[in-house]
């Protein structure tokens, strides 16, 4: 009996989610802005998604990476907001065991996914500057079409592979997670049992879903800037670089904040930091994303205008 009972305290059926803390004065002005913010970044996505497919000039490899983009970060946002949106409007904070795994799960192979489809976004761009002449011949329809397509298999595989690990490890202690959504680390904080192989594996899985995707976005730019350099005209040079420019500013935003999230220490003092970093590239990116590359892309302003 006394077993039994130990295995209930060890295995929770729910957590709790402390997301923003207890600010109940504020719980309706944050409620209306969320909503705006949720909205905004589905319908914006979702516009530039139905552009990229009704607009005929816009069928080229980069717009496709485009469209693939605004449709990932819609369902990238769906995983957190809606949830946090419902415990600000409820106050009900509670999330089902399975659900907090399967939002984790969801969250992770998304976030894994925009990693190597930034990748080959920038291999696109490699080849437009500094391989023009080969450009057609190398990004073919075929060649996009296995990026895209390898981008979510990986995306999904290695998240799979974490989930399945986070999920045999028993929860203990508090049951309560303070963040917002259900990440890694504050649902490692909550183990009383050895995370060691966990642990290892989530490395492993983070080198070869960010850190190389990462590494190989980060060589190819190196190589546009020093052909574009090299470009004696400084008109031809501007022309070159405003080809990349949007796609290196969404680059920067979602590297810089997800290095600082995960490369933050997670002490107390810090943990409400962690958690603006946290907020700032699972809920602004997907909502400046599309801003960005229909404000500074003419082809989808063109298509706006239409």
């Amino acid at each position: 009996m006394e077993k039994h009972e130990r295995d209930n305290q060890t295995s929770p059926t729910e957590f709790l989610l402390l997301g923003m803390g207890d600010m109940p004065t504020l719980q309706i002005p944050l409620f209306l802005l969320l909503l705006i913010i949720y909205l905004v970044t589905v319908v914006g996505n979702i516009l530039i998604v139905v552009l990229v497919v009704l607009e005929q000039h816009l069928h080229t490899p980069m717009n496709t990476f485009l469209g693939t983009l605004s449709s990932l970060e819609t369902w990238y946002s769906s995983t957190t907001l809606p949830r946090l949106l419902a415990s600000f409007l409820t106050g009900d904070r509670a999330i089902s065991v399975h659900g907090c795994m399967a939002q984790f799960y969801f969250f992770s192979s998304f976030v894994a996914t925009e990693c190597y489809l930034l990748g080959a976004m920038s291999y696109d761009r490699y080849l437009a500057i500094c391989q023009p002449l080969l450009y057609v011949r190398r990004m073919t329809w075929k060649v996009c079409l296995q990026l895209v397509a390898a981008s979510w298999l990986v995306g999904v595989f290695v998240s799979a592979t974490v989930t399945a690990f986070l999920s045999q490890i028993n929860f203990c202690g508090p049951k309560t997670i303070d963040h917002f959504f259900c990440d890694f680390t504050p649902l490692l904080e909550l183990s009383c049992s050895d995370t060691s192989v966990v642990t290892l594996v989530s490395f492993i899985v983070c080198f070869l879903s960010i850190i190389f995707p990462f590494l190989s976005t980060l060589v190819s730019y190196v190589c546009i800037v020093a052909t574009i350099l090299r470009i004696p005209s400084s008109v031809s040079r501007k022309k070159a670089f405003s080809t990349c420019s949007s796609h290196l500013i969404v680059v920067t935003i979602f590297y810089v904040t997800l290095f600082i999230v995960y490369l933050l220490p997670t002490t107390a003092p810090l943990r409400q930091l962690n958690k603006v970093f946290s907020f700032f590239y699972t809920v602004l990116t997907p909502l400046v994303n599309p801003l960005i590359y229909s404000l500074r892309n003419r082809e989808v302003r063109e298509a706006l205008r239409k």
